[in-house]
């Protein structure tokens, strides 16, 4: 599964000893994957990712002292470039929402496979998401509703959409499949597909989660 020549740096975060021992024994079995450090606490966490500056961040959202989410969070003002996955036994959709628009890049649960875990690890220092496929659905569709529940403050670009590709991701924000994009707009699933490429294109995103975040992170659409 190595997809890379450079080994990526990891550092694990959770409470439980035991844990963070059994992940470090499976990733560092991995061609390619070191573990270059552990936290057992949020401000630990915080302090080992600004010392280390790792790849990936394996982060639990269930921490002493700070939650992951307040990791997050710290670590985004402090515009650290490590990219984090959240490691957690539960995670409450609204949960995945948060973390996601932190600055999270991707969600596993505890029970996932090595091999999930390790595909996650490695898509996301990819530069993609990671979000487990059962998931994208519901996340796309709360995503969509917090999107349109925030009152846009300022002026908004428009990144050179068009009328006709603004009114596709507005829809694609609001969950819609391209079979149903094509119904709403009375015109073929090969148009849709060409609109949602050029959207792609033109604000820079490779996937609709990413078009999700994107559009959710610079108020592009609103419920007006």
């Amino acid at each position: 599964m190595k997809e890379s020549s450079a080994s990526v740096d990891v550092v694990i975060s959770d409470d439980h000893a035991i844990f963070r021992e059994g992940v470090r024994k499976l990733l560092e079995a991995e061609p390619g994957l070191r573990v270059v450090g552990e936290a057992a606490d949020g401000e630990d966490t915080q302090r080992v990712v600004r010392q280390l500056n790792p790849h990936v961040l394996l982060l639990d959202l269930s921490l002493p002292k700070m939650t992951g989410l307040e990791v997050l969070r710290e670590l985004g003002k402090l515009g650290v470039q490590t990219r984090t996955i959240v490691l957690t036994a539960a995670i409450e959709r609204k949960q995945v929402v948060e973390a996601l628009q932190l600055g999270a890049r991707g969600v596993v649960l505890k029970h996932a496979t090595l091999q999930v875990l390790l595909k996650s690890i490695w898509c996301v220092h990819a530069g993609q998401y990671w979000i487990d496929h059962e998931s994208i659905s519901d996340l796309i569709h709360a995503l969509g509703w917090m999107t349109h529940s925030q009152r846009a403050s300022g002026a908004r670009g428009d990144f050179g959409l068009t009328v006709r590709e603004k009114q596709v991701m507005a829809l694609v924000v609001g969950g819609y499949t391209n079979i149903d994009l094509a119904r709403e707009l009375g015109i073929s699933e090969h148009t849709v597909k060409h609109h949602v490429t050029n959207i792609f294109d033109k604000l820079g995103v490779s996937n609709r989660l990413e078009l999700v975040l994107f559009a959710t992170n610079h108020r592009l659409i609103n419920g007006d």
